[in-house]
């Protein structure tokens, strides 16, 4: 039986964080399911780049089809999570179901994987990463032990079933260790 995977998201999520982790899901023989805030079949994704600037810079990137609302989904339905980062992880968090749909991973410890802002989205559920480890992007540091967990400084990080990351070049050591913990699942 496929082990399925839900990648919840919105409108401004950063392009390669949202496409490589789906891509890479199907070619492991995963379903991956893109969720999104309301019913709006078509995201905008937006490209952040590091170049000479204090900041990352960011543009417009390609379309992307989500193929439910996070209303539609049932998490038990789900063997893993991935929330990628950009600045959707601001909005999301704010949906009414974001909260139900991603505590649910972290009570089942199943395989979550954030990278990049999706920390901030998961400030929501401060109850379930408090006293946890991760990673995300050094400006995500504040909100991440606000919420009472421990911010690491490297650029992957895994704690048991939570695999965090810098940005998006670090998506290969993060899609390795979440291939390998969903392929470990019963």
């Amino acid at each position: 039986m496929s082990k399925k995977v839900l990648i919840v998201t919105g409108d401004a999520v950063e392009a390669l964080e949202a496409y490589y982790p789906y891509y890479r899901c199907l070619e492991e023989g995963f379903e991956a399911v893109i969720a999104s805030p309301t019913d709006t079949k078509v995201l905008h994704t937006v490209v952040h780049d590091f170049e000479d600037w204090q900041t990352f810079t960011e543009k417009r990137g390609y379309q992307l089809e989500a193929h439910a609302s996070f209303e539609q989904i049932d998490p038990e339905q789900y063997d893993a999570l991935i929330i990628p980062g950009g600045r959707a992880p601001e909005h999301i968090r704010l949906h009414k179901d974001f909260a139900r749909i991603a505590s649910h991973f972290f009570q089942q410890d199943k395989p979550i994987m954030i990278l990049c802002h999706a920390s901030v989205a998961l400030t929501v559920i401060a109850d379930e990463i408090k006293g946890r480890e991760m990673t995300a992007y050094f400006a995500c540091r504040p909100e991440v032990e606000a919420a009472g967990a421990k911010y690491i400084e490297t650029r992957f990080h895994v704690d048991r079933n939570l695999i965090s990351g810098h940005a998006w070049n670090d998506l290969p050591s993060l899609m390795k260790e979440f291939v390998k913990q969903v392929n470990e699942l019963v």
